[in-house]
Parts: C-alpha cells; sequence; structure tokens
C-alpha cells in the first residue's frame, strides 16, 4: 500500500535521508557533504512516498522565491521507478504548493529525466549546465 507523507518531523527527515543517500550517494556517487546541505535544517519539510512502510520516494519542499516552489532533491530508489510513483509524489508535491498559495515549480532535471517531467507539462528553461558531475537543465511550469 502506498501512503504520502508530509511534515518536517525527524523520522520524516529521516525517511527521505535514506532514500537520498541510496539514489545520490550510492547511485550516483554524488558526495554526501555536497547532497546534505544547509538546507536540511529541523524546520525543513519534505514529502516521503512510502510503500508497505518502507521509504522509497522522496522530495524536499521549499521555495524559490514568493510565487515558485522548488521541488528539490526529487528522488525514487532505483528498484521502484517506472511505477508511477514519482508521479504520484510529484503530484501530491504540487498540490500541497498550490494549497500554499504557490504559482509556479520551478525545478533543476537531470538530463535523464527531461521527458518524466515533460509528461507533468515541465517546459524547458535553460541550456544544459553541469550540477555535481550531472548533466541537469532548468525547467518550470505554472501550477
Amino acid at each position: 500500500m502506498d501512503k504520502i507523507s508530509f511534515g518536517y518531523q525527524s523520522s520524516l527527515q529521516a525517511a527521505a535521508f535514506y532514500v537520498r543517500y541510496h539514489v545520490f550517494v550510492l547511485e550516483q556517487k554524488i558526495k554526501p557533504e555536497w547532497e546534505f546541505d544547509y538546507l536540511d535544517d529541523k524546520k525543513r519539510k519534505y514529502f516521503v512516498l512510502f510503500k508497505d512502510e518502507i521509504p522509497v520516494a522522496s522530495v524536499r519542499y521549499q521555495a524559490w522565491d514568493q510565487k515558485t516552489i522548488q521541488p528539490d532533491r526529487f528522488c525514487v530508489l532505483k528498484a521502484y521507478r517506472n511505477r508511477g510513483l514519482g508521479r504520484k509524489l510529484l503530484t501530491a508535491y504540487e498540490k500541497q504548493a498550490k494549497k500554499d498559495g504557490y504559482i509556479f515549480s520551478q525545478l533543476t532535471a537531470e538530463v535523464t529525466a527531461i521527458y518524466f517531467y515533460q509528461k507533468l507539462n515541465y517546459q524547458i528553461i535553460s541550456d544544459v549546465f553541469l550540477e555535481d558531475g550531472i548533466l541537469c537543465q532548468k525547467m518550470a511550469k505554472k501550477l
């Protein structure tokens, strides 16, 4: 059974960190000190998708500015990809953002994930650039 949780509780942050560590540090070889930054404070909110009580996807909830939300550190464990879980989590994220008064969503997408975001109506708004050793592009959409 899928369950999406949202908040800033330390247990939820730990679940988000678990997913991020597996995806970004172990799988993509990003240095832990780059992955876990000053934005991961005790007041930061996270979305985590649990499948049968196991955290399998997460995204950090943060604003870009007063009108724009920035889905950040969005990831799904490798064994759970291509099952619609990422779409489900990002949709919940955007629903919360609209409820909180945000009008736009802007994110940094790995080039390999561009098609995923395009299916969710995100548009490319930058040239390709290198971030933490990974090719990326900025994308945005109106909520």
